[in-house]
C-alpha cells in the first residue's frame, strides 16, 4: 500500500511539475502510446502509456524544442532460473524533451528522457539480477510524426533501465523499441 501510495504522489507531482501555475490543471492526456522491444538474452517486453505534453515550447534557430510526460506499463518477459519463462510489471514516469528540425516543420524529431520505474518484484534472470524494485529509466529515441495535425508516430527507441549504482548488484537492463503514439 505504501508504494502503491508513494507512486501515485510522484504520478501527481510528475504532472504538476508540467503545468504553468497560472492555468487550471488538465489531467486529460493528449495521446496513447504502445511499444515493443527486445533485449540481451531473450528478453523482451510490451507495453501501453499515456502521454501529457507540457504547456512549453522554444525556437530555436534550426530547431523547435518541447517536453512531455509519459506513464507506461510494460510487461517484462524473461528466463526464469530453474527454466521457463517469467513476466514482471513495470510502471514507469518519464518526463521528455523533444527537439523537432526546421524549428518544428520538420516530421523528424529526436527525444531524450529519465524518469523512475518500479518493477512488480526484483527482476532475476539466470544471467542477472537487479538488486532494486525502484530503478531509473533512462531513454533516447528517434521518431516520425505523420498524418492529420502531425495526429501519429512511429519511432524507434532505446531504454535502459538500471539503479544508477545505488545499490549493488547493478546490471541494468537494455531494450531496444518500437513506438507507435497515437494523438487526441
Amino acid at each position: 500500500m505504501k508504494t502503491t501510495n508513494a507512486l501515485l504522489a510522484l504520478l501527481g507531482a510528475a504532472l504538476l511539475a508540467g503545468a504553468p501555475a497560472a492555468h487550471a490543471i488538465d489531467f486529460t492526456p493528449d495521446a496513447v502510446s504502445l511499444r515493443a522491444g527486445g533485449g540481451a538474452q531473450g528478453t523482451a517486453m510490451a507495453g501501453v502509456g499515456l502521454v501529457w505534453d507540457w504547456d512549453f515550447e522554444r525556437l530555436r534557430r534550426k530547431a523547435e524544442l518541447t517536453a512531455h510526460t509519459e506513464f507506461m506499463i510494460n510487461r517484462w518477459r524473461a528466463d526464469e532460473v530453474g527454466g521457463g519463462h517469467q513476466t514482471y510489471t513495470q510502471l514507469a514516469l518519464v518526463p521528455s524533451l523533444r527537439m523537432t528540425l526546421s524549428q518544428g516543420r520538420s516530421p523528424w524529431f529526436i527525444e531524450l528522457g529519465i524518469g523512475i520505474s518500479y518493477m512488480d518484484r526484483l527482476f532475476v534472470t539466470p544471467r542477472k539480477s537487479f538488486s532494486t524494485r525502484w530503478n531509473f529509466y533512462d531513454m533516447m529515441g528517434i521518431g516520425y510524426q505523420f498524418g492529420a495535425d502531425r495526429g501519429h508516430e512511429i519511432g524507434l527507441r532505446w531504454a535502459h533501465v538500471s539503479n544508477a549504482g545505488l545499490k549493488k548488484p547493478n546490471p541494468g537492463q537494455d531494450f531496444l523499441q518500437l513506438r507507435y503514439v497515437a494523438r487526441f
